[in-house]
């Protein structure tokens, strides 16, 4: 049952009271723990905005009850308040009695589980709690980076250095191959929009989305990210594109693909339409920054391109309308296209597998930030107006730069598992992943 109103301990009524003493007991019907867990899940959702009203970027999205944002807005409760309210919460789901719940119910429990989690150590950090690394990206990502030796990168660069025309170091020759593919500056809003409408349409073909579903492109400058996303309620998204870097026609087309279709967009539209209005599931109305919900998305972002744009149809999409729209030779797209399905992963700094590790050494004080971008540079092919990027994203977001990698692995794995080469299916399991999402652990 639901707490009286008397028992609520925030004044403007922010969170509602979790008591050890309020546990529904192992006897309890499964309607009655089902009522527990959406009380639960609504508690989670106002202590996130609260922890918002110290950490303005905690929050990445929110599309819940508007009325919920403007209470957290009225007062800014005490970290440490939050904290034992988020315990609280906690304890109660964990004492929740599984066994008379559906599969989808149980996922639930873990999945806000995991959530609560990552919220209770963030608001540690606030706090000033120091942890490594990798205990860091565990509480709040649920997931570890992996570590590679210096030779798994030496025999990456040896592979491209064998597919790289022309003369010179391997850095130089790829330099040269990339400004082939660079965008005109004055042209990048006409080639992102085309990949975007395309990708919609594509997505489209193979997931049901709302009517009136939206997104808004804004051009920006002055970030330490290539692109963001943002879901602002109701079907409608806000995506930014920095044009302080320089964008190879390929790259538009991933970015196209990772922050709206079948990316981020797709997967906040899902939680907002299938989990939050259909099912009221009310947690999936806001995304927090730092989160295993955020890994799983980062994932599946990552993984978008090769759903929407398998190898062949997207040489033919580049060859054919991007390299056209960006002023540049058709030709180039035939080669072009799969150099750089190989080359990103070395080339782009968060789809790197040397980010994390190099994140790893420098925030656990094993390399100073000029070492870092060093060591980080010789294994890899990012251009050296992105090192310092990468450098001012570790900076900020921390252990973040896992769940670009580690979430696609993760992603990656499962879908190729499930349904192997099959497209349809693909699309089938990449749907599924996500209404609802699973936990980092579950795909392990």
């Amino acid at each position: 049952m639901r707490i009286p109103k008397k028992n609520l301990c925030l004044a403007v009524g922010l969170v509602l009271s979790l008591s050890v003493a309020g546990k529904v007991s192992q006897k309890a019907q499964p309607k009655t723990e089902r009522i527990q867990v959406d009380r639960i899940a609504e508690s989670y959702v106002k202590l996130v905005l609260a922890v918002g009203q110290h950490d303005p970027e905690y929050v990445d999205s929110y599309y819940g009850p508007p009325e919920w944002q403007k209470q957290a807005a009225t007062r800014k409760v005490p970290i440490g308040e939050i904290r034992q309210q988020v315990v609280l919460a906690r304890e109660e789901l964990a004492a929740i009695n599984p066994s008379g719940i559906g599969e989808m119910e149980k996922l639930r429990l873990r999945c806000l589980g995991k959530q609560l989690d990552s919220v209770k150590a963030r608001i540690d950090m606030l706090a000033g709690v120091k942890m490594k690394f990798d205990e860091e990206s565990t509480v709040l990502f649920g997931a570890i980076a992996p570590d590679y030796a210096d030779s798994h990168f030496k025999t990456k660069l040896a592979q491209l250095d064998a597919l790289l025309p022309g003369e010179g170091s391997l850095r130089d020759r790829f330099s040269k191959f990339q400004e082939r593919s660079t965008v005109p500056k004055e042209k990048v809003a006409a080639v992102f929009q085309a990949a975007m409408q395309e990708a919609r349409l594509r997505t489209r073909s193979h997931i049901q989305l709302p009517d009136g579903e939206n997104i808004r492109i804004k051009f920006v400058s002055g970030k330490p990210w290539t692109a963001s996303s943002q879901n602002m309620g109701n079907g409608q998204s806000l995506v930014q594109i920095n044009t302080d870097v320089p964008y190879t026609v390929y790259y538009l087309l991933f970015l196209a693909c990772h922050e709206g279709y079948p990316g981020h967009h797709v997967s906040t539209l899902l939680f907002e339409n299938r989990l939050m209005k259909k099912r009221g599931w009310q947690e999936f109305g806001i995304v927090p920054l730092p989160s295993p919900l955020q890994l799983i998305m980062e994932g599946t972002a990552n993984y978008a391109l090769e759903l929407a744009f398998p190898l062949p149809e997207r040489i033919a999409f580049a060859r054919d309308i991007l390299y056209p729209l960006a002023g540049l030779d058709p030709a180039l797209a035939e080669k072009a296209v799969p150099i750089f399905t190989v080359t990103e992963p070395l080339s782009d700094p968060w789809l790197s597998e040397a980010s994390p590790i190099a994140a790893r050494r420098y925030l656990d004080g094993l390399m100073g930030r000029s070492e870092m971008l060093e060591w980080f540079a010789v294994r890899t092919l990012v251009p050296p107006d992105k090192l310092e990027l990468i450098a001012q994203f570790i900076d900020h977001y921390r252990s973040y730069i896992i769940c670009y990698t580690v979430g696609l692995d993760l992603v990656q794995s499962q879908i190729e598992k499930f349904a192997g080469a099959d497209q349809k299916k693909r699309w089938q399991e990449f749907e599924r992943l996500q209404t609802p999402p699973r936990p980092p652990s579950d795909l392990r």
